[in-house]
């Protein structure tokens, strides 16, 4: 079998008329990381806060291990950033037992905004959230639908695709995924493996989020659905989809339908909702026993992404956006709903799978 290719996500609201262009410069396109926690003062590692445009994540952690003089493993993040994009981000160094740490190295397109001590590592995925605030240049919207289409998304969300900054420039991590799950070609390094596997599960989750968008089931409850909270990663299964009491609260937000990020496990869908998603991942079939052999635990994901605080302004062709994701989520998948869009970025844009 040879491996898929990559298709584009359909509309849910229908193909937007509005054209736009995203990211003429790197402060467009604005995130601020949200954490559960503040750094309380002392302990051995030092937080960092950093506020970083055009600069890479994983290269930044590399220049404060150089600078410290620290193994790699000791300087921590919650997440990884857009490198084309104005980012706000903590970071920790591990450094026990000095009471005076030296300043921050100095960096093109880096500032520091504060450092300040506490006694745990800021570990991979301690992060509530992002707040982002994205400006669109030269807007065209000739049906003038656009604000109808911010209106329903803030009130109802979009489905909730993984990026394309998941797949890689010209969907390569994906490449990486088929070579080791499929082929038998592993990448050396672990940083390799879990971009591979993180590609090769977001590919299958939009997957089967493209059949759902495609019989507008996205945003309902099918049989034999997995309906997850809001706000949480926990999931139910739904033993009646048109109980009156449980359409409420996916009305409200309270619980969304989800798709599956297969691995080992099994995706604890049933009835109809099995039977779409295994049609929907027939021709992942090599990958999705690849990840299961990759011992990658299955999970779920929620279908509807709801954008917190949507707020938006137009001032002539210049259309200013400010919203709040969950983690893991992607201002993108907003974009998509809303406008057909131009990203300036330096990868491609628009590679969806």
């Amino acid at each position: 079998m040879t491996r898929p290719t990559a298709n584009l996500a359909p509309h849910a609201f229908g193909a937007p008329a509005a054209r736009a262009r995203l990211r003429v410069y790197p402060a467009d396109f604005e995130v601020d990381e949200q954490l559960p926690v503040e750094p309380c003062g002392d302990g051995e590692h030092l937080w960092l806060h950093a506020c970083k445009t055009g600069v890479n994540t994983a290269w930044l952690a590399d220049a404060l291990a150089r600078h410290y003089g620290v193994p790699r493993r000791d300087v921590g993040y919650a997440g990884r950033k857009d490198r084309h994009a104005r980012t706000l981000q903590w970071f920790s160094v591990r450094l026990p037992g000095k009471a005076e740490a030296p300043p921050p190295p100095v960096l093109d397109d880096v500032e520091w905004l504060t450092a300040q001590r506490h006694r745990r590592k800021l570990a991979t995925g301690a992060l509530t959230g992002n707040r982002f605030r994205l400006v669109l240049r030269d807007v065209v919207d000739p049906d003038d639908t656009l604000a109808a289409r911010l209106s329903r998304a803030a009130a109802n969300g979009v489905p909730n695709w993984f990026g394309p900054q998941r797949f890689g420039r010209d969907a390569g991590n994906l490449d990486l995924a088929w070579d080791w799950l499929v082929d038998g070609r592993r990448p050396r390094s672990r940083n390799a493996q879990s971009i591979a596997l993180s590609a090769a599960r977001a590919w299958a989750f939009n997957r089967v989020l493209a059949a759902r968008v495609a019989d507008d089931s996205w945003h309902r409850l099918l049989p034999g659905e997995r309906a997850m909270l809001a706000g949480s990663h926990s999931h139910f299964a739904v033993p009646d989809a048109t109980d009156p009491a449980l359409v409420d609260r996916l009305a409200r937000g309270d619980v969304s339908p989800t798709g599956p990020l297969p691995g080992r496990g099994g995706t604890d869908a049933d009835a109809d909702c099995e039977r779409l998603e295994t049609h929907a991942l027939a021709a992942l079939a090599p990958l999705v026993d690849g990840l299961a052999r990759a011992r990658v635990d299955a999970a779920r994901r929620a279908l509807i992404l709801r954008p917190e605080g949507l707020e938006w302004q137009r001032d002539g062709d210049v259309l200013t956006l400010a919203f709040t994701l969950p983690a893991g989520c992607f201002a993108t998948a907003l974009l998509h709903a809303l406008v057909e869009y131009d990203d300036l970025a330096d990868r491609v844009a628009g590679t969806w799978c």
